[in-house]
Formats: C-alpha cells, structure tokens, sequence
C-alpha cells in the first residue's frame, strides 16, 4: 500500500486508463514491453468490446501500424467504416472468399525477405505448415465429438494429400490463379483408396460441391488497406468456428507479409474462445497467439 508502479512511456504510447493508487495516466508503447500480446477480460456488459474500439482508434490516430480485427457479431465494422477502412464478410451469400488452401508465394520469389534469426522459410516448411492448418480445418468440418482428435492415421493421410498437392503446385511455376483450393484435397483423399480417406473426402461434401461451398474458391480479398474488418455474423455456429480458423490463418499471412516488409499489424480476434473450443484448432490458436508475438 506505500509503493505504487508508474507506467508512462513516450513516443507512440497509448493511452490504457488511470493508476488505481496515484491516478496518473497509464501510457504504454505495447511493441516495447517485454510481451506486446493483449488479453481484455471481463463480466458481460463491462465493455470489453468498447475498450478494443478505444485502441484501435488510438492506433489509428498515433501510430502508421495495420490493424485486422477478426468479428463474429458484427460489433466492429461500423468504426472500420468510419475509419474508411475495409469490411471483409464471410457467409453463405457473400461475394469476400477467403481460400484456406492460399500460401504466401512473395516467400517461393522473397524468401530473404522472411529470414528469421538466420533461417529462411524453404517449400518443405511451408507444406508441413500447411499440413497442420488443413487437419485441423477437416476436424471442424468432421464434427468429432468435444475433446475428440483425429486419429493418427486420419492426420497423416491430410498430410501425405497436402504433400502431393503442394509439390506438384510449388514447383511448377506456381501463379496465384492456380493455387489449389479444397476440391483439389477432395480428389486427392478420393485417389487414396482407403476408407479413412473417404470418410475425410465424404465430410468435405457440403463444402465443395454442397450448399456451404463457400471455402472452395480462390481467395479475393486483398489487405492493401491499413484497416480491415473481418465480419463472420450471420453463419451457424460450425461454420462460424470454420470461417474463424479459415481467418486466422488469413491473418497469419497478412502478418508475415507486414513484418516482412517492416510493417507491424495490431490484431484483434473478438470471441476468442469459440477457437477454445476444439483440441487442434485450440492448438493452432496458441500457435497464431506465438507468432504475433513475435512478429
């Protein structure tokens, strides 16, 4: 009670409230604090949501940093519109695709550009990334039970598919409007002649050739504006649990781009914890959460 910790820094600090024990402002550069990853909890009604919209318009104004906001409700477009920023929907009826099948190509032609501590992402990496993304898109879609994983031999006949996708895409001169979408994992689980692979290919039915084919086409949304709002309202709640994990690894790529040319990305992923939900799409999340903490 006789001691109080001040936090006031300069430059492109934002403003985060009053000190409880001395009411001086609290002004903090989140990119300079030893982890610049943010968590707002709270009881419902408490303001959450509105203290997110507060930064975002404070990192608007102060810094020249990109900002992508992930929103299930629809709670944020109204601002990004105001900030003449860009709304993205995904649903049924849309026009916006997102392809969860895209890689980044700029690191096939750039790779010295995403050189991290000495290392350069090659095409094997960037497959088994990849890899892992897909199985646990297809868990979703298979709608195990909670808490249920795909078995191991589930999981490695994704990968072998994705291998031979990526391969045969990434070394022959791949080009945007070639990249593969989900029908090309559907035929490929079907040339694999084995009743897993099939159960797999039956599940992804309804969102190739059935009435929720929105994820199987080529992705045209680009993140050429500083602000872009990601708007999920309006989809069921499986499919919603989908576009979310479809959008965060939209945003992983955006992300990698940005840090590759210099550029930080403030991120916001509202409702958070519908990606808590199931074990490897949980799994990937922390894996995104450790990314943007570093880039």
């Amino acid at each position: 009670p006789f001691t109080t910790q001040e936090l006031f820094q300069g430059g492109e600090a934002l403003y985060y409230g009053l000190n409880a024990l001395s009411n001086n402002m609290i002004m903090v550069d989140r990119k300079r604090l030893k982890n610049p990853n943010g968590l707002i909890l709270g009881t419902p009604g408490i303001g959450k949501s509105f203290s997110a919209k507060r930064e975002i318009l404070n990192v608007f104004l102060i810094t020249n940093d990109d900002i992508i906001v992930c929103d299930p409700e629809g709670e944020y477009f109204p601002l990004v519109h105001a900030l003449n920023g860009q709304v993205v929907k995904i649903s049924a009826k849309s026009t916006d695709y997102i392809n969860p099948m895209d890689v980044n190509l700029d690191v096939i032609y750039h790779p010295e550009k995403y050189r991290i501590n000495g290392d350069v992402e090659d095409i094997d990496t960037i497959i088994a990334d990849k890899s892992e993304f897909i199985a646990s898109f297809c868990e979703l879609i298979m709608k195990k039970p909670q808490n249920a994983e795909l078995d191991g031999d589930e999981v490695s006949i994704i990968d072998h598919c994705i291998k031979d996708i990526y391969e045969e895409y990434l070394f022959n001169d791949p080009k945007p409007e070639n990249m593969p979408i989900l029908e090309d994992l559907y035929n490929a689980l079907l040339k694999h002649k084995n009743p897993k692979a099939e159960r797999i290919a039956n599940s992804l039915v309804l969102y190739v050739h059935g009435s929720q084919n929105y994820f199987n086409h080529h992705t045209n949304v680009q993140t050429s504006n500083r602000v872009v709002c990601i708007v999920l309202k309006g989809m069921g709640e499986n499919l919603r649990k989908i576009a979310m994990h479809t959008t965060n690894e939209f945003v992983t790529a955006a992300v990698n781009a940005n840090h590759a040319e210099g550029v930080a990305t403030w991120c916001y992923f509202d409702e958070f914890h519908i990606l808590l939900r199931d074990p490897l799409t949980a799994s990937y999340f922390v894996a995104v959460w450790k990314m943007l903490r570093k880039k």
